[in-house]
Formats: C-alpha cells, sequence, structure tokens
C-alpha cells in the first residue's frame, strides 16, 4: 500500500465533521476544496426528481471552474420543496464565505433518506466554527465521512506522471445509473486541457461508472466531479485517461462488491454484440435479473436464468439462441454439449464451485459482431431486503 503522503495531491485540503445528519456521531459533512481554482468535470443522475444539491451543481459545473464541493450525508435533501431549497444554499453560501470564494464556485451534494429536511439548527452551530484554511489531505477522512449504509469507505490514489490522482466514493444501493452514480469525487494536481479533460471524464464515467447496478433504482442525488487544480503541471492526456480509468474501476468494483447486503460481486462481460450499445444492454439486463442475483447467491448452477435474461432483450431480434455462447468463469454452460447425466453432474458441479467464490464471472458472446461491454453488480441477499425494509426506522 503506498504511502498517502506520497500519493495526495497538491493544493487540496478536507474537513469534516458531525452535524447530526446521523444519528451515530459520526463525521457526517465534509468539505473538500482545492486552494486554487480547479478546471472541473461532472455529470449527474438524470432522475426527474433531483433536490436543489443537484440543480445547483449542475449550474456550476457549466461554468468549468470551481474550488470544491460540500457533502452531506444521511439526509438526500429531495422532495423539501422550497424549504429544501432555502437550507441548501445556506449551507453553500456559508461555507464559499470561510473559504473566501463565490458560491458558484462551489458544488453541493447530499445522499440518504429522501422527504426529510436538514437538522439546520446543528448544521448552522458548525457552520459558525468552521475556519479556513483546512490541512492538507484527508481523502481518507472524507472517504468514510460521506458513507450511508457503505459497510467501508471507498478510495484509491495513483500517480500520473508527476501528478497525483485520488479519488472517493460511497455507495450500495439505489444504484442503476444514468449518467454518473452515487457519489463520486477525484481531484488531481494535474494540468489537462479543459476540453480534452471533459472529454476523458465523461468516456472512463461511462466505462466504469455507468456499468455499474445494484438494484435497478436510479437514485436522486448522483453526482460525480473530477477536480484538476494543475498544480504538479502537465500530464499525458493518454497516460490520465488510463490512470483514471483505473481508479474509477477500482472504485465500482469495490461499490458493486459492498452492495446492500452483498456478499458477491457479479461481472458480466458481452462480446461478439452489434455494438456497444447492445453489449451493454445484454449486460445490464442479465445483472440486473432478481433470478440470477439469487442463484449466484444460492450458489446454484442454474445457468437457464441467464439465458433467460438474454431472452429478455426481446427487441434485439438479431440475438440467435443457436450462436449464443454462455460461460461462468471459463465454463462454458451453453450451447449444451450433450452427453450423459455424468457429464451434466460434472458441470454442474463446476459451475457451483465457480459461484462459492467472492466474485463471479459470467460471460456471454453473441457471436453478432464485435461490440463488447462489461458490467458489475452483486447478488440479492436476505441482507438487503432487511435492511431495506428497515430503512428509516
Amino acid at each position: 500500500m503506498p504511502d498517502p503522503s506520497s500519493t495526495t495531491p497538491q493544493g487540496f485540503a478536507v474537513h469534516t465533521a458531525p452535524v447530526g445528519l446521523a444519528d451515530d456521531g459520526r463525521d457526517d459533512f465534509t468539505v473538500l476544496a482545492s486552494t486554487v481554482p480547479a478546471n472541473v468535470s461532472a455529470v449527474f443522475t438524470r432522475s426527474r426528481f433531483v433536490g436543489p444539491s443537484v440543480l445547483l451543481s449542475r449550474d456550476t459545473a457549466a461554468t468549468g471552474r470551481a474550488r470544491g464541493v460540500v457533502v452531506l450525508a444521511r439526509n438526500a435533501n429531495v422532495a423539501t420543496g422550497q424549504e429544501g431549497e432555502r437550507n441548501a444554499r445556506e449551507v453553500r453560501e456559508s461555507v464559499a464565505r470561510t473559504l473566501g470564494v463565490a458560491e458558484e464556485e462551489l458544488f453541493i451534494a447530499s445522499t440518504g433518506v429522501i422527504g426529510r429536511q436538514y437538522p439546520m439548527d446543528g448544521i448552522r452551530e458548525h457552520l459558525k466554527t468552521l475556519s479556513w484554511p483546512f490541512p492538507e489531505g484527508g481523502f481518507d477522512r472524507a472517504a468514510r465521512a460521506i458513507m450511508t449504509t457503505d459497510t467501508r469507505p471507498k478510495e484509491v490514489r495513483l500517480r500520473c506522471g508527476g501528478a497525483t490522482l485520488v479519488g472517493i466514493a460511497k455507495g450500495v444501493g439505489m444504484i442503476e445509473p444514468d449518467m454518473a452514480t452515487l457519489l463520486t469525487f477525484f481531484a488531481t494536481d494535474a494540468r489537462l486541457d479543459p476540453a480534452e479533460q471533459d472529454r476523458i471524464f465523461r468516456r472512463v464515467m461511462d466505462r466504469t461508472f455507468n456499468a455499474v447496478s445494484i438494484d435497478t433504482d436510479t437514485s436522486t442525488s448522483d453526482t460525480a466531479v473530477l477536480f484538476a487544480n494543475g498544480l504538479a503541471g502537465d500530464v499525458d492526456p493518454a497516460e490520465f485517461e488510463e490512470a483514471l480509468h483505473e481508479a474509477a474501476l477500482a472504485l465500482v468494483k469495490d461499490i458493486a462488491s459492498d452492495g446492500e447486503g452483498a456478499s458477491k460481486l457479479i461481472e458480466v462481460r458481452v462480446t461478439g454484440a452489434r455494438d456497444t450499445a447492445q453489449a451493454k444492454r445484454v449486460g445490464k439486463t442479465v445483472v440486473n435479473s432478481p433470478l440470477v442475483k439469487t442463484a449466484v447467491h444460492g450458489c446454484d448452477p442454474n445457468w437457464g436464468r441467464v439465458a433467460m435474461a438474454i431472452g429478455k432483450c426481446s427487441q434485439d431480434t438479431d440475438i440467435d439462441q443457436d450462436a449464443v455462447a454462455i460461460r461462468f468463469g471459463d465454463i462454458e454452460v451453453y450451447p449444451p454439449r450433450g452427453g450423459d447425466a455424468r457429464d451434466e453432474d460434472a458441470l454442474r458441479a463446476a459451475v457451483a464451485e465457480h459461484l462459492r467464490g467472492d466474485e463471479v464471472v459470467i460471460g456471454i458472446d453473441l457471436a453478432i459482431a464485435d461490440g463488447a461491454f462489461t458490467v458489475y453488480g452483486c447478488d440479492l441477499t436476505e441482507g438487503y431486503v432487511r435492511l431495506n425494509s428497515e430503512y428509516t426506522t
């Protein structure tokens, strides 16, 4: 594990504290700020039921420059009306005054229970004590403070040429993204052309955070932002894209394996598709199937459920069941091999053994063209039902 001090980008500082959003006394309020203006790239949920945090942050993203983000965990501040909007603006304005920046230079993100107002008395009391500058670093504290039902913080650090990249993320449920997903923030001291940075960020998000699904439900609050303050100088764009992809994919796998109640990471690799869009569609259909998820959880070698899920893509009329191949790991289960019952028993035993691992790989070859995409998800357990049936009680 690299020394955090050697993999912390220059010019970024973090403040975390408990303000009463959580009921366990842990830090639930975070400010991540750059000491200098940073180029920013951001993507958000496409939900039609978003809160003021997403609406305000979209305006900030449109400027292409920002100084940081305020994150409030355990309260989504969605479906809270005009009072919720006033509260979000007040929080952002107060933090901006402390940092000595314009309020439009700050993103704000909220995550947690929908339909509840912020506990503003506690938040206001804390904001009165906030002082700048914050100590530099502290990404590990931020990764913990932005959690909701996550069982562990999610953080990754990488070097890219002479620059450093850090990513943090939260999210284990209500995850079926449509542009970004969850809350995820990347900070780097690399200097990039703003337009190139934005293209890189969107390409990487599409191949990573847009490729994960826990339960098919799109969050009202999904926000992903990359801050690049340039203090370490120029980096090669291709090298940076590779590093950002590595960091984002690591966070995605961590999110999927930490899905609410999850015990296994599911990776569905679709090849031979007409195009990338078809491969992604088929992969999502399989990884989102409750029957596939429960079979994986129970280590039941019922590969017919994968075939069933592929068949749900009824608009993809070029999928020919006689041409499709299905694998679990490197074990091909379809098309059928023939043979006697002992062969079938051996095949089922081999698949069951693969399913007993922490990571389950399902391979699907559509044999149409060369489109390919990999999606990530998790199994469906009693824990998911229990946690979400008791979420606010």
